[in-house]
């Protein structure tokens, strides 16, 4: 009974790898406890499904190993078109009235029969004349695609989060906002990318959309002939990757998809704005992580073309790091890909 409790790590499963992080301490006062990252096999994960079960428990065990994480139970989080994420407005209710009545009011709004949905809700915010309610809901065949790969690895799924809230929490932990300060937290993955509008510890408006890292690499592998590995290295501004291709050859082609995750990030603001009634909430910033917001120049390049600053979102940037056991290149190099497992790994706190 006295003994140390047992730690929950954060688990991020991506497309293209699988990220881990344990956290200690409380009251907003953290301290890294341990970190791993490994890649997947491409084709391992697609449209968010886990195709190859094995392999990504291999994987997970494989960061553990490697990495010397000793967590049993971690906390997970989905993406992408199996979760539904809606903020809605309610007359005003209790706590209870909303809990026998929140399946009806969610059916207007989950486009799935609830039977095949995990769902669940969040009050945000109350009126005198409403109750704001923020609910999400997941696929069940997704949950349990999910924790099938989590169980087969011998780990024990304590919490299924969203990806999107989970970074919205690294945020928070991070960058303290005040209550009227607007950012538009971006998700980068390798085949989808995260859009979160916040307006201090609130999430106004959010979206998945199917753009990410993987159209940069592929658009330069068919364009140029390039490898896969090739193509990955030129993207993060390695040139001489790839013989005998001259830089004015790759300028257009990544500038061709930047346009393409502009145009999505424009469009998200453009239904937010024509979807609330809210004409004085203007985003001020966007901070981008995940592995897509490595690529060279992408936000100098975002920042012209939406005409706001764009910066590369510090998950660590309110933990205490052990220099001694982590090595700060390292931690710098793999810092954007690591934000929603910290913020995964928050929960298990």
């Amino acid at each position: 009974m006295f003994g140390k409790k047992k730690s929950v790590a954060g688990l991020d499963i991506g497309s293209s790898s699988v990220k881990m992080v344990e956290l200690e301490g409380k009251n907003g006062r953290y301290s890294l406890a341990g970190l791993g990252f490994e890649n997947l096999p491409d084709e391992t994960i697609v449209d968010g499904q886990i195709m190859e079960l094995n392999t990504v428990s291999d994987v997970i065990q494989k960061v553990c190993q490697n990495h010397g994480i000793k967590a049993e139970r971690v906390v997970t989080g989905v993406s992408g078109h199996s979760v539904i994420i809606k903020n809605i407005t309610l007359p005003p209710m209790s706590d209870e009235e909303l809990e026998e009545s929140i399946d009806w009011h969610a059916e207007e709004h989950v486009p799935y029969d609830l039977a095949d949905v995990s769902l669940d809700y969040q009050i945000t915010g109350r009126t005198s004349d409403s109750t704001q309610v923020l609910i999400a809901a997941c696929k069940r065949e997704r949950i349990d695609n999910v924790r099938q790969a989590i169980q087969l690895a011998g780990k024990q799924p304590e919490i299924i989060d969203v990806d999107t809230f989970a970074l919205q929490n690294c945020y928070e932990m991070n960058y303290q906002p005040h209550e009227d300060q607007v950012v538009t937290l971006l998700n980068i993955g390798a085949s989808t990318m995260n859009v979160n509008i916040v307006k201090g510890n609130r999430s106004l408006f959010s979206r998945d959309i199917t753009v990410g890292g993987s159209q940069f690499t592929d658009a330069l592998q068919r364009s140029l002939g390039l490898s896969y590995q090739q193509a990955e290295a030129v993207k993060r501004g390695v040139v001489t990757a790839a013989d005998g291709v001259e830089e004015k050859a790759i300028e257009p082609l990544m500038s061709n998809v930047t346009e393409i995750v502009a145009l999505e990030i424009q469009k998200t603001f453009d239904f937010y704005r024509a979807t609330t009634e809210d004409n004085q909430t203007m985003v001020q910033k966007i901070l981008i992580s995940g592995g897509g917001s490595k690529l060279h120049g992408l936000a100098t390049d975002l920042s012209s073309r939406l005409e706001l600053p764009v910066e590369v979102l510090d998950p660590f940037r309110n933990v205490s790091v052990d220099e001694r056991k982590f090595d700060r290149g390292y931690l710098n190099d793999i810092m954007p890909e690591m934000a929603v497992a910290v913020g995964l790994a928050m929960r298990g706190v």
